[in-house]
């Protein structure tokens, strides 16, 4: 099967960048596009995850592993380039001798006014690879919508976060659960799934909007928040959904569609220390198995520690990246153990491109 949906080259929508911090002011270069959403961690120390993008502004933080509201640092991500971004002294994205990892997105550039929900949003939305920047002001108001400019396209995922309130992060998963609008997860935090009207409202995204509760984590009157919208494109993202099988070697395959770039998997029937959101991608790790240098994304840990311990103190997740998915090799909470897990992953080429070229495995 090929793919015609303009995604041959996945790496123009989404990208990893590496680098070795200086302390001074520092362009990063070759991520084939400007983005508008950068994820920054520093791989070596406990340092906070820290996301920008174009719609709130550079030098607006957020924090994944953290409830705070936005912070602004001026020698933060400074500026987003045609090619990549900059960015500048601070600690936690640019000290010297440190190394970092950069994910980034493209949206759609410049944002607009939306009027599709009740509440009017700002959009910054790329149709091509289903993924959109949106921000609102609550209203506190169960029953509320907001427009998420992916015209036509229900998405699959929406990841919220109050940028003045020091609430948690709320994130809807098409594959959550059975009825995954009654539900929601928080990525800085090891919880299991929780069954809460006052998140989605237990109403499920349209192809205009989606809806929202009278929780203030996502619509506290006048609040300012922001949400991350995905839709599965075909041979670039997939958020889904598989049981793991508890075994030490021979653990559950996932099917995307595509050789995985980045996955990020989070058991969402269990709680529990080691359940949390483990983040791997092929930069980091150029070869199988992919293990030893997992980042989390609600924990503020260096590569390959576990925040609770020592990589020592219970196994360590490890998969393969595949031609066609990825395959757990691991009996772990994280990634196989006999439960339910969800994940977000995207594209580092299609299964087979529209010209009938298939990838390799690694």
């Amino acid at each position: 099967m090929s793919y015609t949906n303009g995604l041959d080259k996945p790496s123009d929508y989404f990208n990893t960048k590496l680098y070795t911090g200086t302390g001074s002011e520092l362009a990063l270069t070759g991520i084939n596009f400007q983005p508008d959403l950068t994820w920054i961690k520093n791989r070596d120390t406990t340092d906070s995850h820290q996301l920008v993008d174009s719609v709130r502004g550079a030098t607006k933080n957020l924090f994944s592993n953290l409830t705070n509201a936005e912070a602004t640092d001026a020698q933060g991500l400074k500026s987003f380039d045609t090619d990549g971004f900059t960015v500048g002294t601070r600690l936690g994205m640019n000290t010297s001798g440190e190394s970092y990892v950069g994910w980034s997105w493209l949206g759609g550039g410049t944002a607009s006014s939306n009027t599709d929900g009740s509440i009017t949003s700002t959009v910054s939305a790329n149709q091509i690879s289903g993924f959109s920047i949106v921000t609102y002001s609550g209203n506190s108001t169960a029953g509320a919508t907001v427009g998420h400019g992916l015209v036509g396209v229900v998405p699959s995922v929406v990841l919220v976060k109050s940028r003045d309130g020091a609430y948690g992060w709320g994130m809807y998963h098409h594959k959550n659960t059975s009825a995954p609008e009654t539900d929601y997860l928080s990525i800085n935090s090891t919880d299991a799934t929780v069954d809460d009207v006052n998140f989605w409202n237990d109403t499920a995204p349209t192809s205009s909007v989606f809806s929202l509760g009278g929780t203030d984590a996502i619509n506290k009157t006048s609040n300012s928040h922001v949400a991350y919208v995905f839709a599965e494109k075909k041979g670039y993202s997939k958020f889904g959904s598989y049981t793991g099988n508890g075994s030490a070697t021979d653990g559950t395959f996932v099917y995307t569609g595509f050789k995985p770039a980045f996955v990020m998997i989070k058991c969402s029937s269990e709680s529990g220390s080691y359940t949390s959101w483990s983040m791997f991608d092929t930069t980091r790790q150029t070869f199988n198995v992919n293990a030893g240098k997992t980042l989390y994304a609600n924990k503020s840990s260096a590569e390959g520690v576990r925040g609770n311990g020592s990589d020592s103190s219970t196994t360590i997740p490890a998969i393969d990246m595949l031609s066609n998915g990825f395959k757990c090799r691991v009996l772990n909470d994280e990634v196989n153990n006999t439960a339910t897990y969800i994940y977000m992953a995207f594209a580092e080429s299609p299964f087979v491109t529209s010209t009938g070229i298939p990838t390799t495995a690694r």
